[in-house]
C-alpha cells in the first residue's frame, strides 16, 4: 500500500520519499509471495465497486510497467445458501456472474463443490502476481522521481521532516499509533503440486459470518496455493514464526476434498501477517499532517491501486 501510494503521488508530480524498514520484497509482512486473489465477488457492494476501480488501476500499471500482472481465470464462490453469497452485491454493481449447481460446477472444472451448496462463478477474477505488482509500483514510482530508502526503520512520525506523512506500516502500525483498533495474527498458507491449466480461484464462505473460511488460488510455480482465512494466532511481527502444523493439516484436508487432480501432500508452507479490524474494513484516516492507511484485514492486496489513490488524495489535501 505504501508503494501504491508513492506511485500515485509521483504521478501527480509530488516530491516523495518511500521508506522500507527491510528491503523491497521481504517476507516479514503481508505483501510477499507470487500470487493473491483478485475478484469482484463480495457480499458488500462497496467492496465490489472498489474492486472494479482497482481493476482499472491494475491495467494502467500493467501498461506503464510493461508487465502482465493480472491472470484472470475467474472465481468460484462456494456458499451453503445462495443468499449468503455475493449475487445481490454483484447485481447492484452491474457485474456479471453465474449461479451453478454443484453438479454443473464439477462438470466444468476439477473442483469439488459440497452437495447441497451453491457455486457462484464470477469471470472477472483470478490472481494478481503479487511480487511483480509490488515491484512494479516501486519501480514506476522511482522512475517518476521517488527516493527509495530501504533498511530504514521509522520509530516515530516526528522523525520525518515532511509536509505530509503517509503511514502504511502493516502489523507495525501500532508501534506508531497504539490506539488503532487492529489485531495482528500470523496466518499459514500451503502449496500443492497441480499440473494443467489454472483453475478459477476458490473462496468458501462461512455460513455464519459470510466471510472467507478457506480459499485457494493458482500458484505460478507449484500450481496451487491454499489457506484458512483468519485462522492464525495473535503474533508479534518482530518475532519469527513458523507455519502452524494444525492449520496445514486443515488445509490439506480441504484440498484433498476440493481438488481431485492435485497432490494432497504439500510441497511447502509459509506464513504471512494479517492486520485486521473488527469488521475487516480498512482504516484510511488523517490526523493533522499524518495519513494512516491500514487497508489489510487479510484481503487488501487486490485493492492496492484504489487504496493508494485514496491515501494519495488524503496526503495531497494537506499539501
Amino acid at each position: 500500500m505504501g508503494s501504491a501510494t508513492a506511485y500515485a503521488l509521483a504521478r501527480d508530480g509530488r516530491d516523495v520519499t518511500l521508506y522500507e524498514q527491510f528491503e523491497v520484497g521481504h517476507t516479514r509482512g503481508s505483501s510477499h509471495g507470487r500470487s493473491r486473489i483478485v475478484r469482484l465477488a463480495y457480499p458488500e457492494v462497496e467492496f465490489v465497486e472498489l474492486a472494479q476501480e482497482s481493476f482499472d488501476g491494475w491495467r494502467e500499471l500493467e501498461r506503464e510497467a510493461g508487465v502482465e500482472l493480472l491472470e484472470l481465470n475467474g472465481l468460484l464462490e462456494l456458499v451453503e445458501d445462495e443468499a449468503q453469497g455475493s449475487s445481490a452485491a454483484l447485481d447492484a454493481a452491474g457485474a456479471d456472474y453465474e449461479l451453478l449447481t454443484p453438479e454443473t460446477a464439477r462438470s466444468r472444472w476439477s473442483v469439488g463443490v459440497p452437495d447441497g451448496w451453491s457455486a457462484l462463478f464470477q469471470p472477472e477474477a483470478g490472481i494478481v502476481r503479487a511480487d511483480l505488482a509490488h515491484r512494479a509500483f516501486v519501480d514506476r514510482a522511482v522512475a517518476r522521481g521517488v527516493e527509495l530508502r530501504q533498511h530504514t526503520r521509522v520509530e516515530s512520525v516526528d522523525d520525518i521532516d515532511a509536509a505530509a506523512v503517509v503511514v502504511t506500516a502493516g502489523p507495525w502500525v501500532t508501534r506508531l499509533f497504539a490506539d488503532l483498533p487492529v489485531r495482528v495474527t500470523r496466518e499459514t498458507v500451503a502449496y500443492f503440486r497441480r499440473d494443467g491449466a489454472p483453475l478459477p480461484s476458490v473462496v468458501q464462505l462461512d455460513p455464519v459470518t459470510r466471510g472467507h473460511a478457506l480459499y485457494s488460488l493458482h500458484d505460478p510455480v507449484h500450481g496451487l496455493k491454499a489457506g484458512a482465512h483468519h485462522a492464525g494466532a495473535v503474533a508479534d511481527p518482530d518475532e519469527d514464526g513458523d507455519p502452524d502444523p494444525a492449520l496445514v493439516e486443515r488445509v490439506v484436508e480441504w484440498v484433498s476434498r476440493t481438488y481431485p487432480d492435485a497432490d494432497p501432500e504439500p510441497v511447502g508452507a509459509e506464513t504471512c501477517i494479517y492486520t485486521t479490524t473488527a469488521d475487516e474494513g480498512f482504516i484510511l484516516e488523517r490526523r493533522g499532517r499524518v495519513v494512516i492507511g491500514s487497508p489489510c484485514s487479510g484481503h487488501g492486496f487486490k485493492f492496492a491501486p484504489a487504496v493508494g489513490a485514496r491515501l494519495a488524495r488524503l496526503a495531497a489535501d494537506i499539501l
